[in-house]
C-alpha cells in the first residue's frame, strides 16, 4: 500500500495512493497517526481496502498533499551515515551510529513551502530515507528483528542551518528543527513496496542541477540495524520516523559551499518512493 495525506494543514484527511489518484480513507481511519499503527494498523486497512479500494471517493487533484504520517512523537537522525558523505566532510565514518533528535513540529508535506529562517544565511539540502515505525520497538534482540516493526519507508528531506548546527554551540538541534525543517512524502510506501531497500537511488537538484545522487548500498549503518540500534537506547514508538543519513554532494561540502536562498527549487526523489518539491522562501 501506499499511504497519503491531503488537506490543509491541521486539517489532513488519510488516503492511500492507487496509481496517480488519491483515495479518501477517512470513512475507515481516523488517521495515519500512533494509534492507527498501534490499534488500527496495516494489515486490518489492507483487508479493509481487499477488492474495495477503487470504490473509496476520488481525492480533488488540487488538494494540498499533506506529510504521509501525522506528526510523528519523535524524529531520531543519523548522522554521517553515508561513506561518502563522510568523506566530504573529511570524517572517518562511524563505528556506531551518530543519533540525533529533530523536533517533530518541523514535519510538512512534501510540496509546502521551506523557510529559511529569519538571520540565516547556511540553510542546506539532505535528501534521506524515512523509515516510519509500525509497532513500538524496545531492546530488539537483532537487526532481522527490526523488520516486523517497520510501517514503511517514504522520502525524509532533513533540511539543515549549518551556522546555527556548527557555529552557535551545543548539539546539532538548532541547525534542524526550524519550522519546515522536515518535508516527508508524498507517500509511505508499506515494505511489500520495496524490492530491496537496500538499494535505493537518492537524487536532490536545486534549480535543475543534481546536486546529491547516491544509493542505500552506501550506508555504514542499513535500516535494520538502525531500528535495532535505536532501541537499545530509547523506546521507538509507532508512528516515530527515523531519518537515515544523507549521501555526498550537500552544500556544506561544496568548494565553495552553497546554499539555499528564497526562491530556490529543490526536487527530491528515491527510487519507489516518488518526488518532493518544495520552493524556498523567507520566514
Amino acid at each position: 500500500m501506499k499511504l497519503v495525506r491531503f488537506g490543509a494543514p491541521g486539517q489532513e484527511k488519510p488516503g492511500i495512493l492507487l496509481g496517480t489518484e488519491r483515495r479518501d480513507a477517512s470513512g475507515l481511519v481516523r488517521d495515519y497517526d500512533a494509534a492507527f499503527f498501534r490499534e488500527v494498523g496495516l494489515a486490518k486497512l489492507s483487508a479493509d481496502l481487499a477488492g474495495r479500494a477503487h470504490e473509496l471517493p476520488l481525492v480533488a487533484a488540487g488538494e494540498r498533499w499533506g506529510s504521509c504520517v501525522a506528526r510523528p512523537g519523535k524524529v531520531v537522525c543519523v548522522g554521517l551515515n553515508y561513506r561518502d558523505h563522510a568523506r566530504e566532510a573529511c570524517l572517518q565514518a562511524p563505528r556506531e551510529p551518530v543519533l540525533f533528535l529533530k523536533a517533530s513540529n518541523a514535519v510538512v508535506g512534501p510540496y509546502d513551502d521551506v523557510l529559511i529562517p529569519r538571520g540565516s544565511t547556511k540553510t542546506d539540502w539532505e535528501i534521506e530515507l524515512g523509515v516510519v515505525i509500525g509497532r513500538d520497538a524496545r531492546y530488539l534482540g537483532s537487526p532481522e528483528a527490526a523488520a516486523q516493526h517497520i510501517a514503511g519507508y517514504c522520502i525524509s528531506h532533513d533540511v539543515s542551518e549549518r551556522e546555527f548546527q556548527l557555529e552557535h554551540g551545543g548539539q546539532w538541534t538548532k541547525g534542524k528543527s526550524c519550522d519546515t525543517f522536515n518535508p516527508i512524502g508524498p507517500f509511505l510506501a508499506t515494505p511489500d513496496e520495496i524490492a530491496d531497500v537496500r538499494a535505493l537511488d537518492l537524487t536532490l537538484a536545486v534549480n535543475g542541477v543534481i546536486r546529491q545522487h547516491g544509493n542505500t548500498r552506501e550506508m555504514v549503518f542499513d535500516v535494520f540495524f538502525l531500528v535495532h540500534y535505536i532501541s537499545q537506547f530509547m523506546t521507538l514508538e509507532a508512528g516515530d520516523l527515523i531519518s537515515t543519513g544523507t549521501p555526498a554532494g550537500v552544500g556544506l561540502g561544496l568548494k565553495p559551499p552553497a546554499y539555499l536562498r528564497a526562491g530556490d527549487e529543490v526536487v527530491l526523489s528515491i527510487t519507489g518512493l516518488g518526488e518532493q518539491r518544495q520552493k524556498l522562501r523567507s520566514a
